[in-house]
């Protein structure tokens, strides 16, 4: 890997180019290193995993009202949308299956400095593979490279910090992806990356207190603008420069500040991109700092009973990381956590909430663990109000871990019942980790895609859609419109709006 330096320079600088973070981007998009079989893998695990999300999705309101407004913008040669026949343009495609693979928050994650979900990447690469007539071949490699951008950004450069939301860096991610794709120029890859920046840096008020349904909206919408961001960079078009470094770019103005520096390391021309591999995904449709925490009760609750009965616990205290703490913990300091009637958007984003439930059913569920019934049970609400977390620097420190064996999610548990006895335990990451007690495999992802897809999808459509998806690198030209799958009844409609 080689560093990249970042910092903000002066206009009369006049910074080359060649310095600028968005052109090392755009050089590691167009490095024809030959993507590896591991990775390979793993990029199909992650379509298959997308397309499972997305399907358990299919009648919600936001995925209907998006589905709409792609329906409403048809094309002859376009891209398809999950669930229903037909083309659309590709970056209505992009928005419609961004907003789907979202909207549950239950695909694949990164988290170091910034969070990510880069399986966000996936809905715009394919809508355009599927535009242009792309082949398996170039999406693997595509994917890779927005993979490894996004990555490598949320490595080193925090934008929760100054809570500016992470697609920030999603963006520049699908141009660089999409710049392998279709082969573009360095200089046109680097406009694009500019543009993309530019026009998805948002705040993070969509994931705080009453979290809305824009929250599946967000991501989508950067990729829809990053394929437009493509279009006018491969018709001339240009960014604002240094858009990472410029002062008053994104660094001086929304980040660390004019004195601030970042090393951001990307490969070296030739090193393959491989940062797929450092992302998980998960086996619950919950926010991913609490994955571990949902495998953790399972076994309490085999552990000692009590632990499910809020008669007999006096109080349960969560000691964990600062992000897990300050986002989906009690240190968001939102009452919304603890709110039963909360959106289901606010509830995926209450470590309280979902520990309660899990100690007290013992599995977890994409719907059935949010429903309204469940959330507002009185025992169930008693439980959750004794849940509180505190940040440890030690489990922190783990969060941050540059080694991969240390790195942690998780944190430790207390339990103090009421009798003044307690239970402690703890877990560092979850089960479906690749470090966990039952890594994923092609198998876990394959099950979920089943379970998801049933009722809405036939086994037999399921079975095309893996067939193909299995051979995805060897794929030709015109058969990537077949990644997606069809609806066996008629999927909810959206009201009435604009188009």
């Amino acid at each position: 890997m080689r560093q990249h330096t970042v910092r903000t320079h002066p206009s009369a600088d006049r910074l080359p180019r060649a310095d600028q973070l968005a052109w090392a981007l755009a050089e590691v998009a167009a490095d024809p290193v030959p993507v590896e079989p591991d990775v390979t893998a793993m990029v199909v695990n992650r379509l298959i995993d997308d397309v499972a999300v997305a399907a358990a999705a299919l009648d919600r309101a936001p995925v209907a009202a998006a589905r709409a407004q792609a329906l409403a913008h048809p094309s002859g040669r376009g891209s398809t949308v999950l669930g229903v026949p037909g083309r659309v343009a590709p970056e209505w495609a992009a928005w419609a299956n961004g907003v789907a693979v979202r909207e549950l928050d239950f695909h694949d994650t990164y988290l170091a400095a910034e969070y990510a979900h880069p399986g966000d990447t996936i809905p715009p690469l394919v809508a355009v593979a599927q535009h242009v007539g792309a082949d398996g071949e170039r999406l693997v490699a595509a994917i890779a490279t927005a993979y490894e951008v996004q990555i490598d950004l949320a490595r080193t450069i925090s934008l929760h910090a100054h809570k500016i939301d992470h697609v920030a860096h999603l963006g520049p991610a699908v141009a660089a992806g999409l710049g392998t794709l279709l082969d573009l120029p360095v200089e046109v890859t680097f406009q694009a990356i500019g543009q993309a920046l530019h026009t998805t840096t948002a705040t993070r008020q969509s994931r705080k207190g009453e979290i809305s349904t824009w929250k599946a909206y967000a991501p989508a919408l950067a990729g829809k603008l990053a394929v437009e961001a493509v279009d006018r960079a491969m018709r001339g078009q240009t960014s604002p420069e240094p858009i990472y470094e410029g002062e008053d770019g994104l660094i001086a103005w929304l980040l660390d500040g004019p004195d601030s520096v970042y090393d951001v390391w990307l490969p070296e021309p030739g090193e393959p991109k491989r940062a797929i591999l450092d992302s998980f995904t998960k086996e619950h449709s919950a926010e991913y700092q609490a994955q571990a925490w949902i495998d953790l009760a399972r076994r309490l609750r085999e552990v000692d009973p009590r632990v499910m009965d809020p008669a007999q616990v006096h109080s349960i205290v969560l000691a964990t990381s600062h992000h897990t703490h300050a986002v989906i913990g009690t240190g968001a300091n939102d009452p919304q956590k603890f709110d039963p009637t909360a959106s289901r958007e606010t509830l995926d984003h209450s470590l309280p909430y979902i520990l309660a439930v899990a100690l007290q059913d013992g599995v977890w569920h994409h719907v059935d663990s949010y429903a309204p019934a469940r959330a507002t049970r009185p025992d169930t609400v008693a439980l959750w109000r004794s849940i509180s977390t505190v940040e440890d620097p030690a489990w922190t420190a783990r969060y941050h871990a540059a080694d991969p064996r240390q790195k942690a999610f998780g944190g430790s548990i207390l339990v103090t019942f009421a009798d003044g006895s307690t239970l402690f335990d703890e877990i560092a990451v979850a089960d479906a980790h690749p470090a966990g007690a039952r890594p994923f495999t092609r198998d876990d992802y394959e099950r979920k895609l089943r379970t998801l897809a049933t009722p809405r999808i036939t086994a037999a459509e399921v079975d095309r859609f893996l067939t193909l998806a299995r051979r995805l690198p060897e794929a030709g030209p015109g058969e990537l419109c077949g990644l997606t799958l069809t609806a066996a009844r008629p999927l909810v409609a959206a009201p009435e709006g604009l188009f």
